[in-house]
This record gives C-alpha cells, sequence and structure tokens, in this order.
C-alpha cells in the first residue's frame, strides 16, 4: 500500500494522493445532492449507508499500525462491493468508480494486484448499472465497453506508477538508512567522546596526583631515613611533602571540577619549567643544567610543555640513577623543541611500555607534535618533545 507523500517524492505519487483526496471530496458532493433530491427515502438510506461504510473502512485502514498489506486489499473488496451497489441503486453512480480509480493503486501494493482488482470494480459497476435499467442485453454492452474504457484507463495508471513507486521506496530506504546511519554515528561519537574523556583524565591523573604521590612517598622515605642524622634536611623534606601535598590537592580540586583553571600557575613557559626544575633539584639534590629560551606559548602548549617535563623527571627520578640532567627549551625551524637528557643507566626503548611515554605521546599528537625517545642501557637517556609553531610565530 502506498504511504502519505513525503517532501522529496515524485510528482507522480503526489498526483495520486491528489486524486484519492479529490474523489472522496465528489462522493461527498454527490451523496449529499442526491440526499437533497427526489430519490426515494430507502435508497437514499442505502447510498448514505453505503457511502459511510466505505468511508470507515477506508480511515480503519489508513490509521490501522500493523501489517497494512491484507488490510488494503481488504478495502478494495469493500470498495468493489460498494461501488457495485451503488450503481443498482441510483443513476450517475457509477461515476464513482472513474473517481476512485486512483484508490485501486493506493490500496494495491502491486500493479497485478491493482489492474485486478479495479478489473473487479469494473464488472460491478457494470452490472449493477445494467441490473437497474432493466438487464437487456444492449444496455448490459454499452455499459461494458463504458467501463472498459475506464479500466484500460486504470491499466496504463496501474502500470506507469510502478517507476514511481520504486523512486519514492528508494527515497524512503534512503531516508530511513541515512536517519539510522546518524543515530549509529551518534552513538560511536558519544562512547569516542567518553573513552577520550577517560584516557585524558587517566593522562591527567598520571601526570599530575600520581607523580606528586610518588614524590611524597621519596620524600617521606628520605627524610625517615635522616630524620636522625640531618634534622636540617629533614625539616626541608618535609616541607616539600606539603608543598608537593598542596599542589595535588589543588590538582585534584581542578579534575573534579572544584577550580576553574589548569592548576598552573600563570607566566612564561620558561618560568614555569624552571620552578619545576627547582623543585626537582631540592628535592632530589641532583645536578640540574636549564637552557631555557622565553618563547612566546599559550596555555594549552605551556601545560603540555610542563607534563613532558614533570613526567621525564618523575622517570629519572625513579629509574634512571642519574648524576646530572640537562633541560634545553629552544626554537627549532618549525618547532618549540624541548629536550631533557640524563646520564642514567637508560634502557631499551622497544622494550618501554609505559604509560608516561605513551600518555606524553598522545598529549604532543593533539597539538600536531611528536615525541623522540633516544636512550641504551647504560647510555644515558635523551627525550625529545616537538610542538609546531602557528603561523604567526606563536605557539
Amino acid at each position: 500500500m502506498l504511504q502519505r507523500p513525503q517532501r522529496g517524492d515524485p510528482v507522480w505519487i503526489w498526483v495520486l494522493h491528489g486524486w484519492e483526496v479529490f474523489s472522496w471530496g465528489l462522493i461527498a458532493l454527490v451523496t449529499l445532492i442526491t440526499m437533497s433530491g427526489g430519490t426515494s427515502t430507502d435508497r437514499k438510506l442505502g447510498i448514505l449507508a453505503l457511502t459511510a461504510v466505505l468511508a470507515l473502512c477506508c480511515v480503519r485502514v489508513r490509521r490501522h499500525p500493523g501489517d497494512r498489506r491484507p488490510w488494503g486489499y481488504g478495502y478494495l473488496c469493500v470498495l468493489v462491493v460498494v461501488l457495485g451497489l451503488l450503481s443498482g441503486l441510483g443513476d450517475g453512480f457509477g461515476v464513482f468508480y472513474a473517481v476512485t480509480l486512483t484508490q485501486f493503486i493506493v490500496f494495491a501494493d502491486s500493479p497485478r494486484g491493482a489492474i485486478l482488482f479495479s478489473g473487479l470494480g469494473a464488472l460491478a459497476i457494470t452490472l449493477g448499472g445494467s441490473l437497474r435499467e432493466g438487464g437487456q442485453g444492449d444496455v448490459f454492452l454499452m455499459n461494458t465497453l463504458s467501463s472498459l474504457g475506464v479500466w484500460a484507463v486504470a491499466v496504463v495508471m496501474a502500470l506507469v506508477t510502478p517507476r514511481a513507486l520504486a523512486q519514492r521506496d528508494e527515497r524512503a530506504a534512503l531516508r530511513a538508512e541515512l536517519k539510522s546511519t546518524r543515530l549509529e554515528l551518534a552513538e560511536v561519537y558519544q562512547r569516542q567522546g567518553a573513552a577520550e574523556e577517560r584516557e585524558r583524565l587517566a593522562r591527567e591523573i598520571h601526570d599530575t596526583l600520581a607523580q606528586g604521590f610518588a614524590s611524597i612517598i621519596v620524600l617521606a622515605e628520605a627524610a625517615r631515613s635522616q630524620l636522625s642524622v640531618d634534622v636540617d634536611r629533614s625539616a626541608q623534606q618535609l616541607q616539600s611533602i606539603e608543598q608537593t601535598a598542596r599542589e595535588n590537592l589543588a590538582e585534584a580540586r581542578v579534575l573534579v571540577g572544584a577550580a576553574p583553571s589548569s592548576g598552573v600557575a600563570p607566566g612564561s613557559v620558561a618560568a614555569t619549567l624552571r620552578r619545576t626544575l627547582d623543585r626537582f633539584t631540592e628535592d632530589t639534590g641532583l645536578d640540574v643544567s636549564a637552557d631555557l629560551a622565553d618563547i612566546p606559548c599559550d596555555q594549552p602548549t605551556r601545560i603540555a610543555l610542563l607534563r613532558c617535563t614533570q613526567e621525564s623527571l618523575a622517570n629519572i627520578r625513579k629509574h634512571a640513577a642519574a648524576t646530572t640532567v640537562g633541560v634545553v627549551l629552544a626554537h627549532g625551524p618549525d618547532t618549540v623543541e624541548l629536550e631533557i637528557t640524563d646520564d642514567g643507566r637508560g634502557f631499551v626503548v622497544e622494550d618501554s611500555r609505559g604509560f608516561g611515554l605513551d600518555g606524553m605521546r598522545k598529549r604532543l599528537a593533539e597539538f600536531g607534535g611528536g615525541l623522540t625517545v633516544t636512550s641504551s642501557l647504560g647510555d644515558g637517556t635523551r627525550i625529545l618533545a616537538t610542538i609546531p609553531l602557528a603561523f604567526d610565530g606563536q605557539v
């Protein structure tokens, strides 16, 4: 059964449904004229009852929520019977067959069904009209020829319609597929966004809170071991523990949304890195050499460089057993470069599966940058982080 036309459907579909609406208007008009004319009361009631039954059946089929195919053919059976009875009740009601031709196409689901039921409709009005006029042979012949002429029009319409139907169904399928694809994409984007947010939070926790807690543990162990030997040094380490704990608390508030900023104090990237290096030297006692160019950076880039520095220093503290550390921040040809080296024990880069290095790579990738790690056992480690410069010279 044809569905109601929608925007973008072929013109022929709109013509079919427009004609169907027109047919109901004409049926109502003719019925009204008949009711106000000189037709006998019995015939008036019969005509009114038949048109009412036909209208109610049409409404029922249109509103049926289930499989509409059997309901459509059921309505066509009612239509054939009503057309035959109306032709037998009153003169001129045979015209209803002509105006309802589109209904045979609208309510059938194939050209064959439309041709068959429209043929039955032609037979019904022929028999009904002929019986009403006396049933003579010449009358039957004239009515048959007239009905065949109208049926021929119905056959042409039924044969022409499939191409329009195919176009309409194809458009409907494309619309349904597009809607389904949009829903699937929305779900994919939602899942991807949730995964990216979890990954971002995990990276931030690793680069801030986890590193801070690791520093607190190292400082607490050192302070406890030197408490009876070097009270001043232990007091300094306890002060560092307090400061690190406060910084972790600030970062935690940022992560849960209780603070508006990144938790990183404003200032140039060189000054930010210098404060981090001073803390590292104070906590570890390692010799740190730094050559930090004062490069203009926006806040996200400055934070990315800081996190890379913090992660590299944390790895040096936990794994390298180094004695000296070098940090260089400089302009490259079209990038800003952060190089961190140590003279520690080194490691096999290919065997490294740590979250920290992967986190640095992903963080830098968000800016179009990259991370190069050079190391071997016994030869120390070199970390090179690069972030492209924008066209105006700013990062």
